[in-house]
């Protein structure tokens, strides 16, 4: 099997629709198999996938588990030399995904990689990230940057060139490939879960770090492209959902990867920080 793609879904029925019959086209010539994880939608979605597209492996939850929870749902299942995690609201070009596979066959140090991300105009979107250090989470916690917008300038790679390739920290879960051979060959493990300590947010970062830890690498090509409609289903949540899933998944990090001082600071950070929030809406 070449390619296993999985999408989890909440909630955007008719961009995971056009996802999917995007990924016909895109799939074609390869072996492959596609997941949806509807996150307990409630829009008919799941049924829509069931209906419409029928080669298509459902796994339909009674309740919404999370990005990392229900992605692990079916890369247990999954069978592909290749695992994607694909956002349901991503549109793939025919060649997209053939070429991320050349290119990634081409790179096996490359245990995870990403492609360019797109508007539906065809506008770059950055999301190559440093990992987060204390000080650039510590100002996003205290909205330090809507007074100074350049302190997180290194955090985000403003000076990051997408017209190259490059070994970097972290990509976009949106478009997240997975060497599940160069994978094992690092770390002994079988399939490449995500740690579900944390419920969105977070995850494919602490994956990425995970992989550095373990000796491979993660890298950016501008190989291929994907329009990214970036946070179809998290618009839907509430400002103080968000907040506190943020809130969580940072503390999560930090707990894992970092000192319990830094971890500590951070929490109580957030209480002056959710005042901020309150003040500035």
């Amino acid at each position: 099997m070449d390619i296993s793609v999985i999408i989890v879904s909440w909630k955007v029925k008719e961009k995971l629709r056009a996802n999917l019959l995007a990924l016909q086209p895109a799939l074609s010539g390869l072996e492959s198999e596609i997941f949806v994880v509807d996150n307990n939608s409630e829009d008919g979605s799941a049924e829509m996938v069931k209906k419409e597209f029928r080669g298509v492996h459902l796994i339909a939850n009674d309740k919404n588990l999370g990005f990392a929870a229900a992605n692990n749902q079916a890369i247990k299942k999954a069978t592909g030399d290749f695992i994607l995690l694909l956002n349901p609201d991503m549109r793939v070009f025919p060649q997209t995904l053939s070429r991320m596979l050349v290119w990634a066959g081409a790179h096996p140090q490359a245990v995870v990689s990403g492609c360019k991300l797109v508007t539906e105009a065809g506008e770059l979107l950055p999301h190559v990230r440093r990992f987060p250090r204390f000080s650039d989470q510590l100002a996003v916690v205290l909205k330090i940057p809507h007074l100074f917008p350049n302190v997180l300038n290194r955090y985000l790679q403003k000076d990051f060139n997408y017209e190259n390739e490059a070994k970097v920290d972290s990509i976009r879960g949106a478009f997240f490939l997975i060497n599940r051979l160069s994978w094992k060959n690092i770390s002994g493990e079988e399939k490449p879960y995500l740690d579900e300590r944390y419920f969105i947010w977070f995850e494919e970062v602490d994956f990425c770090r995970q992989v550095y830890k373990n000796g491979g690498e993660v890298w950016y090509t501008p190989a291929a492209a994907c329009v990214d409609y970036v946070g179809q289903s998290f618009n839907q949540v509430g400002v103080n959902f968000k907040q506190r899933y943020f809130q969580d998944s940072m503390v999560a990090y930090f707990k894992k990867w970092e000192s319990a001082v830094q971890t500590r600071v951070l929490q109580i950070a957030w209480l002056v920080g959710r005042l901020l929030a309150k003040i500035f809406s």
